[in-house]
């Protein structure tokens, strides 16, 4: 049996081509998906989680999926929201979805604080590929091999979105050193050194590669953090060469306003009503399934 890494990567390339292929569906459903910011700021988050596991199970046939369920998520070992079955080999792939805007990204939340502390133990500046190498064999980084995270990430202004999956390998291959980025300090990449600078709080371990750009970080996670002030991040801006885009770049999106209106409905309706939209909804998916055939 494959590790789940390779089975997500599996994954990803056959949504690539699905995407490539009936690239109107993930445009509609990612469109349904950010209308959501209409009712809430943070309501499309969980609507991403049962829309895309539904989208898997409407149109990628070879695949299934199913939401886990914020009970359970908060009672299980992994991050995961999503869980998706390969049809084929019945092998089942535990998937994080994160709705964010472009920009900072948060892929593992650490949450026993290993990270930071096992960076601590080297110093300030760790150059030694092999030292590198050896930090992330260790028990504090071995969680990054089971992440599996699908960011959807989005520009609202612009009204564009992308599904960009972080490349966990080659960030592994590309870090030439880790930099401590003290609190009162940041990274200035044209003079490739740490200087001083305002707006942090926390520290940070920054990875950086041979050229000297940024790829990723892990931020500090004592006890007085955050959630948003520890964990492993990047950022889909400036690191966007160690994304993969599984919707071959930027799509746009509109606002799909009698979504909003059916929400208003649904949620003054019997479950009678409910169920006979759910056949009309359900043919209507039946008929763009046709097309994909």
């Amino acid at each position: 049996m494959m590790n789940t890494g390779t089975l997500y990567k599996d994954f990803q390339q056959r949504f690539k081509l699905f995407a490539s292929k009936r690239p109107d569906l993930v445009e509609n459903t990612l469109s349904n998906i950010f209308t959501m910011r209409l009712i809430g700021n943070k309501t499309h988050g969980d609507m991403a989680e049962i829309g895309i596991a539904e989208f898997i199970h409407q149109f990628m046939y070879d695949f299934d999926s199913r939401h886990v369920g914020k009970d359970l998520f908060r009672a299980k070992e992994h991050e995961e929201d999503i869980v998706i079955t390969n049809e084929l080999t019945k092998e089942e792939i535990p998937v994080s979805l994160k709705a964010y805007g472009d920009g900072p990204l948060q892929l593992s939340t650490d949450k026993d604080a290993k990270m930071f502390p096992k960076l601590c133990e080297y110093g300030d500046a760790i150059t030694d590929r092999e030292v590198i190498k050896d930090i992330f064999k260790s028990e504090a980084f071995q969680p990054l091999d089971s992440v599996n995270v699908m960011p959807l990430i989005y520009r609202e202004k612009k009204g564009e979105c992308n599904i960009m999956v972080f490349d966990f390998d080659k960030m592994k291959r590309q870090t030439s050193k880790i930099l401590l980025v003290d609190k009162g300090y940041k990274y200035d990449e044209e003079l490739r050194q740490i200087v001083p600078g305002k707006g942090r709080t926390h520290p940070i371990y920054m990875f950086i590669d041979k050229e000297g750009k940024y790829i990723c970080e892990v931020r500090y996670g004592g006890a007085a953090a955050n959630a948003l002030q520890r964990g492993f991040w990047t950022h889909t801006q400036n690191a966007f060469t160690y994304f993969d885009s599984l919707t071959n770049g930027w799509i746009s999106y509109e606002h799909n306003l009698t979504l909003v209106q059916l929400f208003r409905l649904a949620l003054n309706s019997t479950e009678n009503g409910h169920k006979s939209a759910n056949i009309i909804l359900q043919t209507d998916i039946d008929n763009l399934k046709q097309k994909t055939r």
